[in-house]
């Protein structure tokens, strides 16, 4: 389950982009665009009722441009490269932001704006996690070099469309990938356990990856903003294992 408690401000050292690459790859520098690529996921299955849709885009909206979650952003010399899509049935995939590299608090505003005025695509489809994750896979691998690739799920059901979460892990390219979930589900209902376990079962994947909980769609910009937090800082990923950036061919 994620960590809800805060996290202190980042006191390691700024990291300089050539000894970073060489420490990861074990031998001379390689060029990387930023230290992490990370995929933002959000559900809009026929679950998510309208009102839940707008809080989660407004909610995804003021985390990514709350003090914390901008201060673990800027922590570090590499920035962040983000991209952000909406998913619910077999081929419903819609991308709300392209690759952005965020290199100043003007970036997240532009993100958080465009993601604050999108509608979604679709209202009927069922949850096709499947899909959803073999998209943000290709999604990862054209998007720019990064030391490492995080991507994140979001959602409130588990599978019911579709080939499952490990049928995709073994079709698509996962390697040296993180996937981490924000689940939305009361954990005192026998369904949200249900989902909480598929997520915690069969979504997570990869080094470090880890869960953080929504217990209502009230809750989503708190979880969010905890959730991003962990996932850029510096020192979380500093403690990250990982290969040599994989530099698609």
């Amino acid at each position: 389950m994620g960590q809800h408690g805060k996290h202190r401000p980042l006191v390691i050292p700024r990291l300089l982009k050539g000894a970073v690459c060489a420490m990861l790859a074990g031998g001379p520098a390689q060029a990387v665009d930023c230290r992490l690529a990370l995929v933002l996921a959000i559900d809009v299955s026929s679950s998510v009722d309208e009102a839940e849709d707008r809080l989660q885009r407004s909610g995804l909206a003021a985390a990514l441009i709350s003090p914390d979650v901008q201060a673990a952003f800027f922590g570090a010399d590499l920035p962040v490269a983000l991209a952000v899509f909406e998913w619910s049935g077999r081929y419903n995939q819609s991308l709300l932001v392209d690759w952005q590299m965020v290199t100043g608090p003007e970036t997240l505003q532009t993100i958080a704006l465009a993601i604050q005025r999108s509608d979604r695509s679709e209202i009927e489809f069922p949850t096709a996690m499947g899909y959803a994750l073999g998209y943000g896979a290709g999604l990862l691998r054209r998007g720019p070099t990064c030391l490492f690739r995080t991507l994140d799920m979001a959602g409130d059901g588990v599978n019911n469309e579709g080939f499952m979460p490990d049928t995709a892990y073994g079709a698509f390219p996962f390697e040296g990938v993180t996937v981490n979930g924000l689940v939305i589900a009361t954990p005192d209902t026998s369904d949200g356990q249900d989902v909480i376990r598929f997520y915690q079962d069969q979504v997570l994947r990869g080094p470090g990856a880890f869960l953080e909980q929504a217990h209502s769609f009230d809750d989503y910009k708190d979880a969010m903003r905890r959730k991003l937090e962990r996932e850029v800082s510096a020192r979380t990923i500093g403690n990250l294992s990982a290969p040599a950036p994989d530099i698609p061919g």
